[in-house]
């Protein structure tokens, strides 16, 4: 990857690791894909590689991202899905062609069509959006309990219980300000 970019967080789920790409969404946010570069290296690294990206590409991706995310946090919260958002998410769905192949390993990838476009690539993201959000797979959405994160995540824990939307970042922060604040507490007594 390259230097000098934070490092993607990537989950097992490829809408909610794409909704990853901005991180601490209430506080200081982060942008892991600050170039149109950065979004060919998310990319790839999820399966989905493509021969290049323009701004305009790199935009279109944000905007989907944003709109996974606002679907999302509705959806955990059971309200109502924006309009708008589920709007984006429907039309990079139709504007992708890829395909789903089996491997000999039992799995599920993407093919791209021939030219490797951003956009097939935002429509499996996009297509992967639409099964969580409408419940057809086997977990549920929720948002991290970090103030400042409130990422998007799909639970599959057996309990469907999880707190963070990754332990060794936000849930580890969190149990460390616990730790010290406790700490604190003795030593004021």
């Amino acid at each position: 990857m390259n230097a000098g970019f934070p490092d993607f967080r990537l989950g097992t789920v490829l809408a909610t690791s794409f909704t990853a790409t901005l991180t601490e969404r209430q506080g200081d946010s982060v942008e892991r894909i600050p170039t149109p570069q950065r979004l060919i290296d998310w990319l790839s690294v999820n399966g989905l590689a493509v021969d290049s990206c323009t701004t305009a590409q790199l935009e279109l991706a944000r905007k989907l991202r944003e709109s996974i995310h606002a679907a999302a946090t509705a959806a955990a919260i059971h309200d109502a899905l924006p309009a708008s958002a589920v709007q984006v998410i429907n039309d990079c769905s139709i504007q992708g062609r890829a395909s789903a192949i089996l491997t000999p390993e039992r799995n599920r990838q993407w093919r791209l069509g021939s030219a490797s476009r951003v956009e097939d690539a935002l429509g499996v993201i996009a297509a992967d959006a639409i099964s969580i959000i409408a419940g057809e797979r086997d977990g549920k959405l929720a948002l991290c309990a970090s103030p400042t994160c409130r990422a998007a995540f799909f639970d599959t824990s057996q309990s469907r219980t999880r707190k963070w939307c990754e332990m060794n970042t936000c849930g580890n922060r969190q149990k460390k300000a616990r730790f010290n604040a406790n700490k604190n507490t003795r030593s004021a007594e």
